[in-house]
């Protein structure tokens, strides 16, 4: 862990000093009045030097690289960041493609370690009180054999014992029950006949007797020193027999219907990267981790050769075919930044003069061999950042830009445009009028809050749930499919919470987010005989702005309904 923490601080310190030579400090002397853009002077600037400010292109006079326009080094979405090829270069910036992962292949690949057998724990006790006089193991690792002599104790309980006995056995001609009864008082204080024999035979008393151990295993915890006074029944150590272990792993729910008592589990360790380990599942927790989503599966291992340790991390795989075969989009590990309950990942955008990597939370499922399976947050076809995105991510939070650990810009920003990738001509006519019905049906939403009217947004909002679940999606293929399947899981979510509010301001903020969903998705796959207009309200929500779709160029703005009907523009246009 403390290895895990220096790496991620040492990332982000570069990031940070990358950063400083990506943007360099801020000042008033930097900051230009964009509604004058095309009369104001251009301004020539250094990618890793921006305080060198220039009138005209040119060298660097520090590093020598060319100079590029101010405006190039920037861009206006929060979301987005801009770096050079050189400065690409310097963080060792590494991306990769994702794809879809089959996870039928060779079954369930599954994450774990290996834990001590809590069936096979044990205790070595005192069966008399008295003082500890001598310990023959005194620390935890150690191995202790059933039988062993662990300990030597000193004990009135049993002087006087012993007296009875002595004293028993000169009447034992008279009374022999009084003899018998002596020597079963010694027993059950785990004294053994051998003892016994030679007490009696000496014809003295023993002032110190041996512990000994009545199971074997290794010694976990230690809880008593030489000269402690133990009661009758009190714990001297803890014992964990290793000869039998767990191997625990954590299934997600989604896959637990894959597995059965019974099922077979090989696994590895990269501690014993050459061998591989066979059990079968004995158990499978009853209950789901309600902060991972995951229950535990058990597994009993023989460890005979005690190769196995606990703690060790393993990687098991589900040997059986599972009921359904299906695919998954998975994502490399590295590419996966965590922050607690959100992980986040840098996608390069595409066809991009400057290279320009943007900020994406995603949610992901089980582990896939060296991937993560991806749940939502991407499709195929994206390139993520695989090394160098913890250099990214501190480098845009010291430019202010949304960051894993800036995070609150997403809810103070300006809205952004929403932007799309290109289907519209491998997308069948058929598959563009069942949008086209959909966006019919999202316009009477629209003028639901237009005129103020709750009710009648929530009601069509019903409909366009209804409709939504009819579209044929077999008819789109690869990643137009993916990006369907996206996008119909955020409407859906969207539409379920606007029948459900009773309130509508908060009815207007989850239309916002529809709107967007609906702006991408007409983008991404077009329209067939439809046009619809996308607007724009920079006032919307504490001016932060919102977009919306109209099947009409005039300006009726949902946002505000009555009271500002026509605040807005017209920014886009989708036909």
């Amino acid at each position: 862990m403390k290895n895990k923490i220096f790496i991620i601080l040492a990332a982000t310190v570069f990031g940070v000093t990358l950063g400083y030579f990506l943007f360099g400090t801020s000042s008033d002397d930097g900051a230009q009045d964009h509604s004058d853009h095309s009369t104001a002077e251009q301004i020539w600037t250094c990618s890793m030097h921006p305080q060198i400010r220039k009138p005209e292109p040119g060298d660097c006079p520090i590093c020598g690289m060319d100079l590029i326009l101010a405006d190039a080094a920037s861009n206006g979405n929060p979301l987005v960041f801009t770096m050079t090829e050189d400065a690409m270069r310097i963080a060792n910036v590494e991306t990769t493609v994702i794809g879809v992962g089959s996870s039928h292949e060779g079954g369930l690949v599954l994450s774990g370690k290996i834990e001590p057998d809590e069936t096979v724990a044990s205790s070595i006790v005192s069966h008399i009180s008295g003082r500890i006089e001598k310990l023959y193991v005194s620390f935890t690792g150690d191995y202790v054999h059933q039988g062993q002599k662990i300990a030597s104790i000193y004990s009135p309980d049993l002087i006087t014992a012993q007296n009875e006995l002595l004293a028993a056995q000169k009447l034992k001609n008279e009374n022999p029950q009084l003899l018998e009864a002596a020597k079963n008082k010694l027993r059950y204080w785990k004294i053994t006949n051998k003892e016994i024999n030679e007490i009696i035979k000496s014809g003295r008393v023993k002032e110190h007797f041996d512990i000994r151990a009545d199971y074997s295993g290794v010694i976990q915890v230690k809880k008593v020193s030489v000269g402690d006074y133990l009661s009758r029944g009190g714990v001297l150590f803890e014992l964990q027999n290793l000869n039998q272990l767990w191997a625990v792993f954590d299934v997600y729910e989604a896959q637990l219907k894959e597995i059965n008592i019974g099922s077979e589990v090989t696994f590895t360790t990269p501690s014993l990267m050459n061998e591989e380990f066979v059990g079968k599942v004995s158990f499978i927790d009853p209950f789901i981790d309600p902060t991972t989503r995951t229950a535990a599966v058990r597994l009993k291992i023989i460890n005979s050769q005690n190769k196995l340790k606990p703690e060790m991390f393993i990687t098991g795989q589900l040997k059986h075919e599972p009921m359904h075969k299906y695919s998954v989009l998975t994502v490399p590990k590295t590419a996966v930044l965590w922050t607690g309950e959100r992980s986040v990942v840098y996608v390069k955008l595409p066809d991009l003069e400057v290279p320009s990597f943007e900020y994406r939370e995603v949610e992901i499922g089980a582990t896939v061999g060296m991937d993560y399976e991806l749940i939502e947050g991407l499709i195929e076809g994206d390139e993520v950042v695989t090394n160098g995105a913890f250099v990214i991510d501190a480098s845009a939070q010291l430019n202010n830009q949304v960051s894993m650990m800036n995070r609150s810009l997403l809810e103070t920003t300006t809205a952004v445009l929403p932007t799309s990738p290109d289907f519209t001509e491998a997308t069948p006519d058929k598959f563009k009028e069942q949008l086209e019905m959909l966006l019919s049906l999202y316009y009477v939403v629209k003028d639901g809050f237009v005129n103020d009217d709750l009710k009648l947004a929530i009601r069509e909002s019903a409909h366009l749930l209804e409709t939504l679940t009819t579209i044929d999606m077999s008819m789109i293929q690869g990643n137009a499919h993916m990006f369907w399947m996206e996008k119909m899981k955020s409407v859906k979510t969207a539409i379920t919470q606007l029948t459900e509010t009773t309130d509508i301001t908060d009815a207007r903020i989850i239309f916002g987010a529809l709107s967007r969903n609906m702006i991408e998705i007409s983008k991404a796959f077009g329209l067939e005989k439809l046009t619809t207009f996308v607007q724009y309200c920079p006032m919307a929500f504490d001016n932060k702005g919102a977009y919306w779709l109209s099947d009409t160029d005039k300006i009726r703005n949902p946002f505000f309904g009555s009271q500002m009907l026509k605040c807005g523009s017209i920014e886009d246009k989708i036909n």
